[in-house]
């Protein structure tokens, strides 16, 4: 049979269908659409046979349209090997042929069955059903059908505004692409979920989805995310809910909460068992949106007058019992009577915790930490009862609960035997020294194992790039929430940005190789791509939230950029950095360095002659919300001095109450500026500059000088950046063995 016999073509793990522009591997279907799929295609139709460079060049890019053309192909390539979890370097399916083009190795099997959705095995479809029916059953105010029409426009905007021809500049819509593909031999690593401030991760019976404790802005308690969808369903509301696991059948997760300092053991429902699969969610590659799904179910357990010392627990495999530590041991709770049975009695001085079922339910590991100067032990437990048996002395501290591997041969545990937390494992059957797990890297801990899927999560400290917000309206104003996690691992970005209309956030991040302008939601939910020209930033929204204008650099100088969100191609206005937008959205002002002399200018937003609005020096401009003045930075410097300018044309004034500690970390609000700088000893004082009277006042002191700072127009909630902040991040390994 050969391909025009057929469209459907299978080889290795993988299906596809080139009619309806589907790839499946082992019957789960990837995300893999525009320019990878279309390379796919191409080289499916000729294997073993040279597709040149040439070629692809002209079937996906019009003949009429300049781009930078090596680096589009190069990056679809990228794309394509991702989803087949392929190498350059070690291809099986695309292999390289240098300056020349690519070849397609693998053996081909063009067939005429059905999806493979239809081939599957009766447990994988139902799996599916009960998959589409908790889609239906999650709802959320960003699931409503308004919102995924925005989510629609936008795809079509990317689609067809993505080329602007100036000097190589092209700009195209980036459907984010998983950042890993399930592999069946090579371990990937990526992030649980795009929210940061997440901890003590557990896996699914299934092990396709995580729960966690995450505090934000939509409050703290235990959520649960499937696996790559930054989905989250809020199970509980309590700050301190805290250490979840998972029921046999996935329906309820047990968890501790602590009231008046003394720990109880609750189970909740988990609403709809599943979230809606990321190929459901509309734009933007891996959604982040917040959902409860109705009434809480809460059911507090009794443990029969036995306090739980500590809050680590476990379920056994069978759904029968809940292992938790106690007075002097580790106590078992049995769910059919409410039975409670000591089955470890701690030695004096000796404490016993984290009790953890092997994968047959049959041996119960904790961690027992000794007299002072001997080392921690992690010690097994038949769950019948019995003596304990040593499995390791560890040198280093156990802080966190060991972890059964999925075949129930080794122990996963973590240790700051070498000075920072690591994950190492040991096996039963070998007296060799722990070995570091090496894709986890250092530090981690908190492991978790699935039981099923070879997956492993664990905690990580994260100190790249993110988003802060403070909400200025509230009493607990030192209450940092972490908006959006690890936006940049280097000095650029994140140019945080709020819409006009307080339902979006814009900012830079290259957490997909090249800075780019990403938009979220207002609360850091639905993360996607905008932009993807390799150098963008300073986004700035026009009056009415539908526009974003940007600068973008290229080899020849950086230009100011705006695109609507909604349609139209994006335009190239003029050359320049740090666009911003006047109030009636009729002018885009930049700054520009003509023969090093850095003015502010303002251009017509849809296009002409740039006109020169300072004379002495200016930088980073913005209009004042009441459109009569233009406020700008003095020059780029650190310290700048903020000075102004009547709108209508005037005098060029110093504005010596308003001392940022950035160009960048000032933003103007209703009726003044909020502004962030070094002050009271060279503490990060944030103020309010107060324009009808003429008075600066001291709002809080921040932590370190961002140097980005944003705000609703309200000037109630702000947002920045904080230079080397640290916060806790869940990571997932897959295919980990």
């Amino acid at each position: 049979m050969t391909s025009k016999e057929s469209n459907r073509a299978r080889f290795g793990p993988f299906e596809v269908d080139l009619h309806t522009h589907e790839l499946w591997k082992h019957g789960t279907r990837l995300k893999l659409v525009g320019q990878p799929f279309e390379i796919l295609a191409m080289l499916l139709s000729r294997p073993g046979q040279l597709v040149t460079r040439d070629e692809m060049r002209d079937r996906l890019w019009p003949s009429d349209t300049f781009v930078d053309f090596n680096h589009g192909l190069n990056a679809a390539v990228n794309k394509l090997r991702e989803a087949l979890s392929d190498s350059a370097e070690n291809p099986h399916y695309i292999e390289t042929l240098p300056r020349r083009g690519y070849r397609f190795m693998a053996a081909i099997e063009w067939i005429t069955t059905k999806a493979p959705a239809t081939e599957r095995p009766a447990a994988l479809q139902e799996e599916t059903r009960a998959v589409a029916a908790s889609s239906e059953a999650v709802v959320s105010e960003e699931n409503h059908p308004q919102h995924w029409a925005f989510a629609r426009h936008l795809m079509v905007v990317a689609a067809v505004a993505g080329l602007i021809v100036t000097s190589g500049l092209v700009i195209w819509r980036v459907r984010r692409e998983p950042a890993f593909s399930a592999n069946a031999m090579v371990p990937h690593i990526h992030p649980l979920v795009a929210v940061p401030d997440t901890w003590s991760p557990a896996f699914s019976p299934d092990g396709n989805s995580v729960a966690f404790y995450h505090r934000g802005p939509q409050g703290a308690g235990i959520y649960v995310s499937r696996v790559e969808s930054d989905q989250l369903q809020q199970l509980t509301r309590q700050e301190n809910d805290g250490f979840p696991v998972w029921s046999a059948d996935g329906q309820w997760i047990a968890f501790s909460r602590r009231t008046n300092n003394e720990n109880y053991i609750y189970l909740v429902r988990v609403h709809g068992s599943e979230q809606k699969r990321e190929a459901e969610a509309g734009f933007g590659g891996r959604p982040v949106a917040y959902t409860s799904g109705g009434a809480t179910t809460e059911r507090k357990l009794d443990t029969g007058g036995v306090v739980p010392r500590r809050r680590e627990m476990d379920w056994s495999p069978d759904g029968k019992l809940i292992a938790f530590s106690g007075p002097s041991g580790i106590y078992l709770l049995s769910l059919d009577n409410n039975a409670v049975r000591r089955i470890v009695e701690s030695p004096a001085g000796v404490d016993d915790w984290g009790p953890k079922f092997s994968p047959d339910g049959r041996r119960i590991m904790f961690v027992r930490n000794c007299h002072v100067g001997e080392p921690d032990e992690i010690r097994v437990v038949a769950t019948s009862g019995g003596e304990s048996a040593r499995l390791l002395a560890e040198r280093g501290r156990i802080a966190s609960v060991p972890q059964w591997s999925s075949d129930g041969g080794s122990v996963i545990f973590s240790s700051n035997r070498t000075g920072h937390p690591a994950l190492f494992r040991v096996s039963f059957s070998s007296s060799d020294s722990p070995a570091v797990v090496s894709e986890a890297g250092s530090p981690a801990w908190d492991p978790a194992v699935s039981r099923s899927g070879y997956r492993l999560a664990f905690e990580r400290l994260v100190r790249s790039l993110s988003i802060w917000q403070l909400d200025l309206s509230k009493s607990d104003q030192n209450r940092l929430y972490l908006l959006v996690a690890s936006t940049s691992d280097t000095d650029q970005g994140p140019g945080p940005q709020f819409s006009p209309d307080g339902k979006r956030l814009a900012f830079m991040s290259d957490r997909n190789g090249t800075m780019e302008i990403w938009v979220a939601n207002r609360d850091g939910s639905n993360p996607f791509q905008l932009t993807a020209v390799g150098d963008a930033g300073t986004p700035r929204w026009s009056p009415d939230s539908q526009s974003i204008a940007f600068d973008v650099g290229s080899t020849t100088g950086t230009r100011i950029v705006t695109i609507n969100l909604h349609g139209g191609a994006p335009q190239v206005l003029a050359e320049g950095v740090c666009p911003s937008w006047s109030r009636d959205g009729k002018w885009v002002y930049f700054a520009a360095g003509r023969d090093g002399d850095w003015q502010v200018w303002k251009v017509f937003a849809g296009g002409g002659t740039a006109v020169q609005i300072t004379k002495k020096g200016g930088h980073a401009a913005l209009e004042s919300l009441d459109g009569r003045y233009i406020y700008y930075a003095k020059n780029f410097l650190a310290g700048p001095e903020i000075w102004r300018v009547p709108v209508a044309g005037g005098d060029e004034t110093p504005m010596p109450l308003i001392r940022p500690g950035t160009w960048a970390s000032w933003q103007v609000v209703n009726g003044g500026i909020l502004f962030v700088g070094p002050s009271l000893g060279h503490q990060a004082v944030l103020s309010y500059y107060d324009a009808a009277n003429n008075r600066t006042a001291m709002l809080t002191i921040l932590d370190r000088v961002p140097f980005w700072l944003a705000a609703t127009t309200d000037g109630k909630t702000v947002a920045f950046d904080q230079p080397g902040q640290e916060h806790s991040q869940t990571m997932v390994v897959e295919n980990f063995r």
